[in-house]
């Protein structure tokens, strides 16, 4: 029953912990790794420092020091921009002149997933978590099984990230989730997914074979990474209904979702895929239909002067380590061994730049008169893949592992590879490695952007 005086939290002590500058430091090693090379979350814990070791005034002080500091660096701006640049996106528009504020989406009820390999399953996943039932289906039941499994663990994953866990995802239900081989059981769909490998002559055969089963306003999507829409559709009697959806591996992480349309493709088709995106709260961007569209297509010059700066005599590891430092949340290497060697392996086989069709007394670095590096090649010949196979252009602890070690096999066959094309190796600095990775990629997006492929430079950052 007695009356309480006014209490300012701001006068009170500050508790002392018995290690308070062992647990600050442990902060601030465990923010530096995992806000590598960002400004702001090493600032908050100096402000957090401040605030428990000053009186209140100094350490509001100090905070505003801080923050003046943050509000006119180069990273808020570059922040500030990736913030509108991300809503500019969603307002895309086409060369024929369809665009966001004249096309209306059809409502997507239910979806189908076509192949269970690795990026079919983070699809699946990506569905059933935006509530969405999904048909998944396989060519076989040994595939099926396989594909089951891993869906079924990723989902438990995802699920225990969840509030209310499994329950709120409800993939056990068949009314949810259903696993299948027969295409008879997509007849009713709103929309599919083809997620099998990057290979023309299959995918052709799975639309056609979908143009007859599917109801009439089916959406057809393809999640190809780089091969031509309008052939893809010429298989089906509907290409107005074909649409590319390249999902980034892994899929149910990434949240870019790169939407292509082809020559026949409709407003509608657009913006049903876009409005997916956005069901699927992932950044929808619109693009023109060319090899690789935006993202691979600017991937491959980054990556093939990664792979040129090696020849010359830098370490995959070196070269990761400057992009990482620069602000890549993986360097090129990690990230062709996370992806799988093979599948850029299996995409050069078809372009005729490697492998059997390649006309006898081809240079080995050279193709079509340009410079060219054999090295990703001669890896997956050794049946070195990257994460899959516990080897790539670095080792892992076992197959399928997370863990990248620089490998003393790949550097030995390094210098045995320069000793064969007679190339004197050199050292090569931090900015030389930086410069050129990088500008080659912007060089890329500039051509994208002349090209009409893109409609604006923010669909491209």
């Amino acid at each position: 029953g007695q009356p309480l005086g006014p209490r300012r939290l701001s006068l009170q002590p500050v508790p002392k912990l018995p290690d308070m500058e062992a647990f600050l430091r442990g902060a601030l090693a465990k923010v530096k790794r995992q806000a590598r090379g960002c400004l702001a979350p090493e600032l908050c814990v100096q402000a957090v420092r401040a605030a428990a070791e000053s009186p209140f005034a100094e350490g509001v002080r100090r905070e505003r020091e801080l923050f003046r500091l943050l509000l006119s660096s180069g990273q808020a701006r570059a922040l500030q921009y990736a913030f509108f640049a991300e809503r500019a996106v969603r307002r895309w528009a086409t060369p024929r002149g369809a665009s966001w504020s004249s096309a209306a989406p059809q409502p997507v009820r239910t979806a189908a997933v076509i192949g269970l390999g690795t990026m079919g399953r983070g699809i699946v996943t990506s569905l059933v978590k935006a509530n969405i039932p999904v048909v998944a289906l396989e060519q076989d039941l040994e595939y099926l099984n396989k594909g089951r499994k891993a869906v079924m663990l990723l989902l438990e994953r995802e699920a225990m990230k969840m509030e209310g866990g499994a329950q709120t995802l409800d993939f056990h239900n068949p009314a949810r989730l259903q696993f299948t081989v027969d295409f008879d059981l997509l007849c009713d769909v709103d929309l599919v997914i083809e997620a099998v490998f990057e290979n023309m002559a299959l995918k052709k055969e799975i639309f056609h074979k979908l143009s007859k089963i599917c109801k009439p306003g089916a959406l057809l999507c393809t999640n190809t990474s780089a091969l031509n829409i309008d052939e893809i559709a010429s298989a089906t009697n509907r290409p107005q209904q074909v649409i590319g959806t390249h999902f980034f591996s892994p899929a149910h992480v990434m949240a870019l979702l790169e939407i292509i349309y082809g020559r026949h493709t409709s407003p509608t088709a657009i913006a049903t895929a876009m409005q997916l995106a956005k069901a699927l709260r992932k950044v929808g961007v619109v693009v023109g239909n060319c090899f690789g569209f935006a993202g691979n297509r600017m991937m491959f010059p980054y990556v093939q002067q990664a792979v040129f700066l090696l020849e010359e005599g830098s370490r995959p590891e070196a070269v990761d380590q400057v992009l990482e430092d620069f602000g890549f949340k993986i360097g090129p290497f990690r990230m062709s061994d996370l992806a799988g060697l093979d599948v850029g392996w299996r995409s050069r086989k078809d372009q005729g730049l490697t492998g059997p069709s390649l006309p006898a007394g081809t240079p080995a670095r050279q193709r079509h008169g340009r410079r060219y590096s054999p090295l990703p090649d001669l890896l997956c010949e050794q049946g070195r893949f990257g994460q899959k196979t516990g080897k790539g252009w670095y080792q892992y602890e076992k197959a399928g592992g997370r863990t990248a070690t620089p490998d003393p096999w790949l550097h030995s066959f390094l210098s045995q590879y320069r000793d064969t094309h007679g190339i004197k190796s050199r050292f090569i600095d931090q900015e030389e490695i930086l410069e050129r990775c990088l500008f080659s990629l912007i060089n890329e997006g500039f051509a994208i952007l002349a090209e009409g492929i893109a409609s604006g430079p923010e669909h491209l950052d």
